[in-house]
């Protein structure tokens, strides 16, 4: 059975740091594309950053340069390292997989994991 376990998310003023992680199992997803999205209160979920097999990297335009998303082909897993939070980023953060980037960004077929609260204060 597939599952995504993820972690790290948690409490941070603004100007902070965290990093979340999303340990996959009952599957071997290097081939795979991975990411993140978010649900922010009161607003719909939105895509935040993906990850190819290959490694190349996409992001949306309003984390550019603050996150970096990264893979541990040998560890299964993906990361979201965040900085220079703001409170705009308090939202829940959602690991994905799926084929492709495209289809991980239209949300077709993807796997979900639970969701991890991440809350910035100022």
């Amino acid at each position: 059975q597939v599952q995504l376990v993820e972690s790290g998310g948690g409490l941070v003023q603004a100007g902070g740091s965290l990093r979340l992680s999303c340990a996959a199992s009952g599957r071997t997803f290097s081939t795979y594309a991975m990411g993140w999205f978010r649900r922010a209160p009161g607003q719909e979920r939105e895509f935040v950053a993906a990850i190819s097999f290959s490694g190349a990297n996409t992001y949306a335009d309003s984390v550019k340069g603050r996150f970096t998303i990264s893979r541990d082909n040998a560890k299964n897993t993906v990361y979201l390292q965040m900085n220079s939070l703001k409170p705009e980023d308090t939202a829940v953060y959602y690991c994905t997989v799926d084929f492709t980037i495209q289809q991980l960004r239209n949300e077709v077929g993807n796997i979900w994991g639970q969701g991890t609260q991440v809350t910035v204060s100022s």
